[in-house]
């Protein structure tokens, strides 16, 4: 189904993206990657993601400008991926109500991959000042599944969207928040989420 997907991820001066970043900077931001998800984004040091990218400090800070800088290039990178596999999930959907409960599907086939929780929810922890790049990032992509949730939950016809799109997100963010403890939640509030969306139907005559 068409979607048009609101709240575009917002780059910084050095907020670089794929395609023209130099192999350095992709290495980089691999490594940035696996350590910041794995250990926190404060407690890695500009050395360690150097040494583990294979450059030098010098090289680092002339691709990103500086550490924030780095952190916000590897958490707009994933809310790319992230954004482009819960398209790809909705547009798979026959109905619109289905779609309306894809990013569901979309979490479930994310966290094969990615088992210690939201890196944006961690990441909004560990960075609390609003005016941090990282920060602007991680607070939009929350913003951006709101906004998706209810704009799919009103091309379903739903009563009240913005209501059930602030449910689903709810039901959404306790799934990912759950998930490094030994139960499976996501199964739990997914079928939570399609009986929201099924009260929410409107009788057709």
């Amino acid at each position: 189904m068409n979607i048009a997907y609101a709240t575009p991820i917002s780059k910084g001066r050095k907020v670089q993206e794929a395609r023209t970043m130099t192999p350095a900077g992709r290495r980089i931001v691999a490594a940035a990657e696996e350590l910041f998800y794995n250990r926190g984004i404060t407690a890695v040091g500009v050395d360690l993601i150097a040494e583990q990218s294979g450059v030098t400090k010098r090289t680092l800070y002339n691709q990103f400008g500086s550490k924030d800088h780095l952190v916000a290039t590897y958490l707009a990178e994933r809310d790319q991926r992230w954004r482009s596999l819960v398209r790809a999930t909705v547009d798979t959907c026959e109905r619109p109500v289905e779609a309306v409960t894809a990013p569901f599907d979309a979490l479930r086939t994310w966290s094969e991959t990615n088992t210690r929780g939201c890196a944006f929810i961690n990441a909004l922890a560990e960075l609390p000042d609003p005016s941090h790049p990282a920060h602007r990032i991680a607070a939009n992509q929350k913003l951006w599944l709101l906004n998706l949730f209810k704009e799919l939950a009103t091309a379903a016809d739903c009563s009240d969207p913005a209501t059930l799109a602030t449910q689903l997100l709810l039901l959404h963010e306790g799934a990912l928040a759950t998930q490094p403890l030994p139960i499976d939640t996501l199964s739990e509030t997914a079928d939570l989420a399609r009986a929201l969306v099924r009260a929410s139907e409107r009788p057709h005559q």
